[in-house]
C-alpha cells in the first residue's frame, strides 16, 4: 500500500507518494508516466512524517537553496533504469551531464536513447534530478513534466538565464 499528499510547487501541482518508509514517487500532476511505477492502491494520507521533511526540501529547493536529502529514496524500476536513476541521484546541485555521458557510464556500447527512457521514467521529479539531464552539445530535450518545466528547474539552478 502506498501512501500520498500534494504538494502546490510554484511551476505545478504534485502527487508525492510513499510506502510509509521512502518515498516512491513525486510527480507533476500532467506529466507523462504518472504514477506509471505504482501497482498498488494509493491512499491520501497528509500527516505522514517523511511527507513533511520532503515538503521541507521541495520549498527550500524552489527558493533557490541546495537541501540535502535527508529521507530515504524507493524508486521502482528494472535493473536498468535504477541503475540509471542512480547516475542522475549523482549529480551534483548547479550542473548537468548528457544521456551520452551517463550511457558512457553504464557501458561504451549503451546507447544514449536507452538511457534517455530510462530518464524520462523517473518516478521521482526534482529530488533524483533527471532535469539537469541535457542532450548532445548540452541541448536542451524532453521532460516528462515538459520542456517548460525543465527550464525553470535549471534557472533555478542557475544553468540558465533568467531572461
Amino acid at each position: 500500500m502506498y501512501y500520498s499528499t500534494n504538494y502546490s510547487s510554484p511551476i505545478g501541482e504534485m502527487l508525492i507518494v510513499s510506502d510509509g518508509d521512502a518515498i516512491c514517487g513525486v510527480w507533476f500532476l500532467d506529466q507523462k508516466n504518472f504514477k506509471s511505477t505504482l501497482d498498488e492502491k494509493i491512499i491520501q494520507k497528509d500527516d505522514l512524517a517523511i511527507f513533511k521533511k520532503v515538503i521541507i526540501w521541495l520549498d527550500d529547493y524552489f527558493n533557490g537553496l541546495n537541501p540535502r536529502i535527508d529521507f530515504k529514496l524507493n524508486p521502482k524500476g528494472s535493473e536498468f533504469r535504477l541503475k540509471v536513476w542512480r547516475i542522475l541521484s549523482e549529480i551534483p546541485y548547479g550542473t548537468s551531464i548528457t544521456y551520452g555521458e551517463i550511457a558512457s557510464k553504464i557501458s561504451q556500447k549503451m546507447s544514449a536513447q536507452a538511457v534517455g527512457g530510462a530518464v524520462g521514467a523517473n518516478p521521482i521529479a526534482i529530488i533524483i534530478p533527471c532535469h539537469r539531464v541535457l542532450g548532445k552539445n548540452g541541448k536542451l530535450t524532453g521532460y516528462a513534466a515538459g520542456l517548460e518545466r525543465k527550464i525553470e528547474l535549471l534557472k533555478i539552478e542557475n544553468l540558465l538565464n533568467s531572461d
